[in-house]
């Protein structure tokens, strides 16, 4: 049976907003004009939406989150720019996520089924993928990249323009300013590699094959006995039947002022992951 739309005596719609069918809109809600609401989203009371924003189907929120907040960056000249946020999203309280920039991308994106713990925070012109976690505190700068199926820990942060690549973990209290590759753990202030994300591999259903792969391709990439930039093109042709390693691969191969992946701890080029299957 299809839910009923409510909204509270006490919330504010303003003019031109777009409310869809069996939403729920909670005590002291303040709901922009250029807001939409898809179906089946419930904020759960107190919850602020504003600038233009889209809060995809069945997502739900929770008290004193902000979304749509203009970004802060002070080459924003006001113009009008997006922030999207994708279906079935859990968004907690005091989570706050900031619209895009009017002279770079001008959206900020987010996929679906994310969970966004308490004061957690979004910035401009972020692109965040499916199945992402950001727990209680954690933090992106503006114009970072974040993958599907990553986990960013506890009062973390990602330095702006840093790209987290698809199923890696940031560990809490973490300090991100270069790139995270693909699969791969990394703690620290300053953050350095320590190993692949093997509990995480598992659980995406990814074979014991494919992951001793992935970990033989992980080393020779970080060989010191070469640069880096050679032992790609050596794990490039090694592993091309592999298309987690190639995934590794070509998310190195982006290189300007702005991107880096972050090494090894120094004295670990091995992973430290489990080895006991």
């Amino acid at each position: 049976m299809q839910k009923q739309t409510f909204i509270h005596s006490s919330a504010v719609i303003e003019t031109g907003a777009s409310i869809g069918s069996g939403v729920h809109i909670g005590p002291l809600c303040h709901i922009g004009p250029d807001a939409v609401i898809d179906d089946g989203v419930k904020l759960v009371g107190h919850v602020t939406v504003i600038g233009a924003t889209t809060l995809g189907a069945n997502t739900i929120v929770y008290p004193q989150a902000v979304l749509g907040g203009p970004p802060q960056n002070q080459s924003h000249k006001g113009g009008r720019t997006t922030l999207t946020v994708g279906a079935n999203c859990i968004i907690r309280e005091f989570v706050t996520m900031h619209i895009g920039t009017d002279n770079a991308r001008g959206a900020t994106t987010i996929g679906d089924n994310c969970n966004f713990l308490a004061y957690s925070h979004v910035a401009h012109d972020c692109i965040v993928g499916n199945n992402v976690t950001l727990t209680n505190g954690a933090t992106l700068g503006g114009h970072c990249e974040v993958g599907d199926n990553v986990g960013i820990g506890g009062l973390s942060a990602v330095h702006q323009f840093v790209r987290i690549g698809q199923g890696a973990f940031l560990a809490g209290g973490s300090m991100l300013v270069g790139d995270l590759i693909p699969y791969a753990i990394a703690m620290g202030n300053r953050a350095k590699l320590r190993g692949l994300n093997v509990v995480g591999l598992r659980r995406s259903g990814m074979s014991k094959a494919e992951i001793m792969t992935l970990r033989r391709a992980y080393k020779t990439i970080f060989d010191p006995a070469q640069p880096v930039s050679e032992n790609i093109e050596i794990a490039r042709a090694e592993f091309a039947d592999s298309p987690g390693a190639m995934k590794i691969v070509d998310f190195i191969a982006v290189r300007g002022k702005r991107h880096y992946a972050v090494p090894p701890l120094k004295g670990a080029v091995d992973d430290d992951a489990d080895d006991q299957d």
